[in-house]
């Protein structure tokens, strides 16, 4: 065997595969039940994603816009990552979870949108029984063309058909999503069309911003299981102070619930303990809990239609701040209460941040750590003030934990607030343990709050409001899940 079959015989793993005797594959297509013939219920976001399509084909005129769902990436040798389809192609499809991997939705400029995918073979193929990528006895059992019709209220065809269906089109595709479907497209048209694909990605980033009725539900709902998986931490947190290596445990009891009530966690979740909440991505999660520690968790459920929420909370670990605890944490507490009420249909997105930086500001001011004033330190020229909240106070959040991350600079951060997005308020004071400006009782005190705000035409809504945040009410949380 030459060294080219040894390598690719080890990525398909056929150095591990038994041959089939004939015997066998006579015998594995006997005697299975028929399939169910009642067709399955439409999803919940079919009723919403066709009025989407057709705004996202009216920003292209002409144009056929390719938007795969992406493919399995490689987490070790032979095993994969769990799949999630890109954002672009679930928000079109109304497909969340861990559908559907290899498919593509074409929005045709003058077809009806049809969704390419693998749909299950007959149980006489052999794919039924040995392909570990879309056979039933691997990965259980798929759709017909028929069935994920009706889920999606969408036409549906073959995968193997794409490149045909394809030709003769003017196309767009997202590039970065699956290389398999962009070179394909590439093929099929002549010059360089990278700018233009790019102002595809661009436009689904910007169509997201402003959120429909059913977005709007679904976060209210990814915020209400978050709630859960916050309580479920309180109630743990005398456990993860007493079985070692605590922040694992908090990280592994809101996983479990993560995955109970939706589809997984919407990002890593950060489970700091100590100076380790002043480490901003805090993941590694590997430390020890002890009750005079406060635990900073953001952390958030990503529903099965894959919206997220993303919330922080940081917690006297043993039940109660301490006075120099309490006085960092109600600093930030008066901080995020002044980005929240600066959430206004109209205001820019920036307003929120400025409103929250001021406050802490004030208080590095009165704690004599910057080096000059408040106002020089909020100035053009200054920003002393990044030296202990270093993050931006907000972000736009939907299916993905940073939403819209494609818009333009000029439409997300440079432009205004409008009714039906939804942005984080999260500000933060980070005093990590080796800074000798801050005052000795502070070092190693790091507190966020965060929320996710509805922008609405009145007052703003907190969506993760049913999690306390005043100091007081907090402590008494914590009592309460602990039944103290």
């Amino acid at each position: 065997m030459t060294a080219a079959q040894q390598k690719a015989s080890a990525l398909d793993g056929a150095s591990r595969k038994s041959p089939f005797s004939q015997a066998f594959k006579e015998f594995i297509v006997e005697d299975w039940a028929p399939y169910e013939s009642q067709m399955p219920e439409a999803l919940p976001a079919a009723a919403w994603t066709r009025a989407r399509r057709e705004a996202a084909i009216g920003h292209f005129s002409g144009r056929t816009l390719v938007v795969p769902a992406g493919t399995h990436r490689v987490r070790s040798n032979d095993t994969d990552h769990r799949f999630r389809p890109h954002t672009a192609f679930a928000w079109l499809s109304g497909l969340g979870q861990e559908s559907e991997p290899d498919a593509v939705l074409v929005l045709f400029a003058d077809d009806p949108a049809t969704l390419f995918f693998r749909p299950r073979c007959p149980r006489t193929d052999e794919e039924f029984y040995a392909s570990s990528r879309y056979g039933e006895m691997w990965v259980g059992q798929r759709d017909s063309l028929e069935e994920m019709s009706a889920r999606l209220h969408l036409p549906c065809r073959d995968i193997r058909d794409l490149e045909d269906a394809l030709a003769g089109h003017d196309l767009l595709v997202l590039r970065d999503v699956d290389a398999s479907v962009t070179a394909m497209v590439d093929g099929l048209r002549d010059g360089d069309h990278a700018v233009d694909d790019a102002l595809l990605e661009t436009t689904l980033s910007e169509m997201r911003l402003v959120k429909d009725q059913f977005e709007i539900d679904e976060m209210r709902r990814a915020c209400d299981a978050t709630r859960v998986g916050f309580e479920a931490v309180a109630r743990e947190l005398p456990n993860a102070v007493l079985k070692g290596r605590g922040e694992r445990w908090v990280e592994g009891v809101f996983g479990l619930h993560a995955r109970h009530l939706g589809n997984t966690v919407g990002y890593d979740t950060i489970a700091a303990g100590g100076d380790h909440a002043n480490t901003l991505h805090w993941i590694r999660n590997d430390g020890d809990l002890a009750d005079d520690d406060v635990i900073l968790l953001d952390a958030g459920v990503e529903v099965d239609s894959l919206y997220t929420a993303d919330v922080t909370r940081t917690l006297p670990v043993g039940g109660r701040f301490s006075p120099a605890q309490r006085r960092v944490y109600d600093v930030v507490l008066a901080a995020q209460t002044a980005g929240i009420e600066a959430c206004r249909p109209g205001a820019a997105f920036t307003d929120p941040h400025t409103a929250a930086i001021t406050v802490l500001a004030d208080f590095f001011e009165e704690l004599g750590i910057l080096p000059g004033t408040a106002a020089e330190a909020l100035s053009e020229d200054g920003g002393q003030w990044r030296r202990w909240m270093v993050h931006g106070t907000s972000h736009h959040l939907g299916m993905d934990v940073h939403d819209c991350a494609q818009a333009r600079r000029e439409v997300y951060r440079g432009g205004q607030l409008a009714e039906g997005m939804i942005i984080t308020v999260e500000p933060g004071i980070y005093f990590k343990s080796t800074d000798l400006r801050v005052p000795n009782e502070y070092r190693g005190i790091g507190v966020r709050i965060e929320d996710d705000i509805l922008i609405t035409d009145g007052d703003p809504e907190n969506l993760s409001a049913s999690l306390p945040r005043d100091a007081d009410e907090v402590e008494a949380w914590l009592a309460q899940q602990q039944g103290r």
